[in-house]
């Protein structure tokens, strides 16, 4: 099977030093296994993605010395794709409508000891897990806002034990076969009432659609894969290889901002950096070479 690699960057800012070396690592390793290199552009969020911003990533990776296959996937063209997914989902008792507002959310787990994701949010009470079908659909047609959750225990009991292969590292050091452990990020969404989709959902749909067989990606998404591996499982859809590598970090040690313009590619480009300075900043030539020394 050809290895098929993706870079999939939102159009809700300016790209930064971060993703120039995933995009490059992801290009040179599809380069080097004889693999197609793929772009999609995540821009399931209508408020904050920007069609100037799309044109600035393009422009981006076409300075950087990048070629991808067209028609260029935009996650914008197949909604109706993510909701047929969460449809069944919900059509199986996996999923239901969520009704707490963001204010309930925070009032019900303030307590010190209430459970947190690995990204610090509390985790969803799931208050409607067992809500009458029939009121929710009453709820809904009222115009209630809503989401639609997992229910993350009964998904996790219907796929049973699962694991992916890593063959990069996870923050604690985690290589080779890994355990998912989707609990720790609860009850989930999967899809919005003005998006059929979240991201969680919609990644696993594209990887699936476009044949991704390796997802290169930054480790401060590590965690999520246990979420993706559990919606491939009930999806039945295929599991890539997954290498999460370093993040680039600003002289302080925090992950590298969007809305820190210091260190997006335009305002470099515009101070007279060139490719081969991006180069060197992400040390993307040592990160290779010491793949090659494995």
């Amino acid at each position: 099977m050809q290895p098929v690699f993706r870079f999939a960057p939102s159009p809700n800012g300016e790209l930064h030093l971060g993703h120039a070396f995933s995009a490059l690592l992801n290009h040179e390793l599809a380069r080097r296994q004889g693999g197609r290199f793929l772009l999609r552009i995540e821009d399931i969020d209508p408020a904050r993605c920007r069609p100037e911003y799309e044109a600035a990533i393009l422009d981006d990776l076409a300075w950087l010395g990048l070629e991808w296959e067209t028609p260029v996937r935009r996650q914008s063209g197949h909604m109706d794709e993510y909701r047929a997914a969460a449809s069944r989902l919900r059509a199986e008792g996996l999923a239901y409508p969520a009704f707490m507002s963001r204010s309930e959310i925070a009032a019900t787990t303030a307590s010190p000891g209430w459970p947190r994701d690995p990204d610090g949010a509390p985790l969803y009470p799931g208050n409607e897990r067992n809500l009458d079908p029939a009121e929710a659909v009453r709820r809904i047609h009222a115009g209630d806002p809503y989401t639609l959750r997992l229910d993350t225990n009964r998904a996790s009991d219907r796929a049973g034990p699962l694991s992916w292969h890593e063959e990069g590292e996870g923050p604690e050091g985690e290589t080779g076969m890994v355990e998912a452990r989707p609990g720790i990020w609860g009850d989930f969404i999967i899809a919005r009432r003005d998006v059929p989709t979240a991201y969680h959902l919609a990644v696993v749909v594209d990887d699936a659609a476009q044949g991704v067989t390796h997802v290169v990606r930054g480790r401060d998404l590590f965690f999520a894969t246990a979420a993706h591996r559990l919606l491939q499982a009930l999806l039945g859809l295929p599991v890539p290889t997954y290498r999460h590598h370093r993040l680039i970090l600003d002289g302080e040690g925090r992950k590298l901002s969007k809305s820190n313009r210091a260190t997006s590619l335009r305002s470099l480009r515009e101070a007279g950096a060139t490719p081969a300075d991006i180069r060197r900043l992400t040390d993307i030539d040592g990160t290779l070479a010491a793949l090659d020394a494995l």
